[in-house]
């Protein structure tokens, strides 16, 4: 029988990413089939859990998902596995609007436990009024129990597990400080090498022989096996051919979303690095990723961006999204202002200096559809020439703002990453 539990903390930077990747590495290496996933829009962490598990993780979103879609993918992928480990996203009770897309959204839906990580370098008994709060603002949260992150000594943990005892949560251990375990970061590149290797088997290491394993498994819901459910899934057409970029530069995509293609066609990947060949395709999908950071490769490659452009003039329908919308345009504008031509399909620019952060959930309403998605990026766009936009674009407080749908003949692009996993085919006319 599977058991699940969600990874969460009272805020950020507490370091429940590394403790998720520590468990799933952990149970991994102990022949256990492990299955990852992420709350909310993040495509980054997943890449992370699913290294460290060996095993592609899965998103959970309810703002970007109907619930339905939600449970019914969390059933799908922890069928048949020992151990299901949820990483949250930012705070407990963080989300778009209130706690809409929280850690605690997820775990109240999903009926799975929580186990908090908590910052405790600059805190002792204060910790009980704080748990304390946590464990009563929602009483449909399960809080199973909590493990203190950056504490050196036993006698301050003392302090910590005090604090547990009088509010009632288990204490499942500490976690002394280990600048060995730190994270890469998340935001310089995905480099997933023998380096990134190693730390994840010291992180392993190290928390596991810090903690009770053995009580936070007690923690964990044991998930009765459902019966799969059987998906309405289209046979893929033999004569239709979807590409999709993958490489270093492109990367940033949803699990599901792939799957969804996969539905309704045949998949080849091609790199727009290191390929010479553009594959014969009736669709071509550029994903997000980190083209910023291999802009010479990606320009210098002008046979690629020639044949792009060319697919592009032939009508060949092309979706773009962030980094693939940045490589679709005129150049990409590094950090040190130099400029580097691109496919040129678009007469934009986009710039890499001066960097400012732009994010946040996105709802799209097009020709009758709405679709949600996720904006994050820092680059800016520079010489937008185009004054209109196809479809409106709202923020999760149904704010609309200036994001941008691009368009030529059947391209589409967008700073946006969309979910469209739980539409149905025919919704999108693709």
């Amino acid at each position: 029988m599977s058991k699940a539990f969600l990874i969460a903390a009272p805020w950020s930077n507490s370091g429940k990413t590394t403790v998720t990747l520590s468990l799933c590495r952990w149970f991994s290496n102990q022949g256990l089939n492990v299955q990852p996933f992420k709350c909310g829009p993040d495509y980054i962490d997943t890449i992370h859990h699913s290294t460290a598990a060996r095993k592609p993780a899965v998103n959970l979103d309810v703002v970007m998902m109907p619930e339905e879609h939600v449970i019914r993918t969390f059933n799908n992928y922890q069928q048949g596995t020992d151990i299901s480990i949820i990483e949250g996203v930012m705070g407990l009770f963080d989300g778009a609007v209130k706690d809409q897309g929280s850690s605690a959204a997820i775990a109240k839906l999903l009926d799975i436990p929580v186990i908090l990580v908590v910052n405790a370098s600059s805190m002792a008994y204060t910790i009980a009024p704080i748990l304390h709060g946590l464990k009563t603002f929602d009483p449909e949260v399960q809080i199973a129990g909590v493990l203190f992150n950056f504490v050196k000594t036993e006698s301050h943990y003392a302090f910590l597990k005090e604090a547990c005892d009088t509010v009632g949560i288990p204490s499942l251990g500490y976690i002394p400080p280990n600048e060995e375990i730190a994270i890469p970061s998340r935001h310089l590149g995905l480099h997933i090498d023998k380096t990134f290797e190693t730390i994840i088997e010291k992180a392993a290491s190290h928390i596991t022989s810090n903690i009770s394993v053995s009580k936070l498994l007690e923690s964990a819901k044991e998930i009765n096996k459902i019966a799969r459910e059987k998906a309405q899934v289209k046979t893929p057409s033999k004569t239709k051919t979807i590409a999709i970029a993958k490489d270093e530069a492109f990367s940033f995509t949803y699990i599901e979303n792939l799957k969804w293609l996969e539905s309704i066609g045949r998949i080849v990947y091609f790199s727009p690095i290191h390929d010479s060949q553009l594959p014969d395709a009736d669709y071509i999908y550029l994903a997000g990723g980190y083209p910023e950071l291999y802009l010479e490769k990606l320009s210098q490659n002008v046979s690629m961006c020639n044949q792009i452009r060319n697919a592009a003039n032939l009508g060949v329908t092309i979706y773009a999204e962030c980094g693939g919308m940045m490589y679709l345009g005129k150049m990409i504008i590094d950090e040190k202002g130099l400029a580097h031509s691109m496919v040129n399909i678009f007469d934009y620019s986009t710039s890499m200096e001066n960097k400012k952060l732009s994010l946040g959930y996105r709802k799209v309403l097009f020709e009758g559809l709405e679709i949600w998605g996720h904006e994050f990026h820092y680059s800016k766009i520079l010489n937008d020439q185009t004054n209109s936009s196809i479809g409106k674009v709202f923020t999760a407080r149904d704010k609309e703002i200036s994001t941008k749908i691009y368009t030529y003949k059947n391209v589409y692009a967008s700073y946006i990453h969309l979910y469209w996993a739980a539409l149905k085919p025919k919704d999108i006319c693709i």
